[in-house]
C-alpha cells in the first residue's frame, strides 16, 4: 500500500522543471501591468520583493505559494489559472522567486 501511494505521489507531480527564463516572458505579458520591477501598482505594501512576500503571501516565500497565487488569485489579482497553463504558471513562480531573490 505505501508503494501505491508513493507512486499516486509520483504521478500527480509536475512533468517539468520550472524555466525562469520563459517565466520572464509570460510575466512581462501577463503580469507587469501591475508588478513591473517587482512593484504592485495596487496595492503599494504588497509587492514581489522578498520581505513583502515573506509577510503577505499565504505559504511563504516559495514558488508552490506564488504558484498558487497566481492560479487562484486574490484580492484584487485576478485568478489566471484559466488563462496560463500549469508550465506557464511554474515558470512565473520560478521567474518571481528568482527575481525577488536577486532584488529585482
Amino acid at each position: 500500500r505505501v508503494a501505491a501511494a508513493g507512486a499516486a505521489l509520483l504521478v500527480a507531480a509536475p512533468a517539468f522543471a520550472a524555466d525562469s527564463g520563459a517565466g520572464e516572458k509570460i510575466f512581462t505579458a501577463n503580469c507587469a501591468a501591475c508588478h513591473a520591477g517587482g512593484k504592485n501598482s495596487v496595492v503599494p505594501d504588497h509587492t514581489l520583493e522578498k520581505d513583502a512576500i515573506e509577510k503577505f503571501l499565504t505559504g511563504g516565500f516559495n514558488e508552490k505559494a506564488v504558484a498558487t497565487q497566481v492560479t487562484n488569485g486574490k484580492g484584487a489579482m485576478p485568478a489566471f489559472g484559466g488563462r496560463l497553463s500549469d508550465e506557464d504558471i511554474a515558470n512565473v513562480a520560478a521567474y518571481v522567486i528568482e527575481s525577488s531573490e536577486e532584488g529585482w
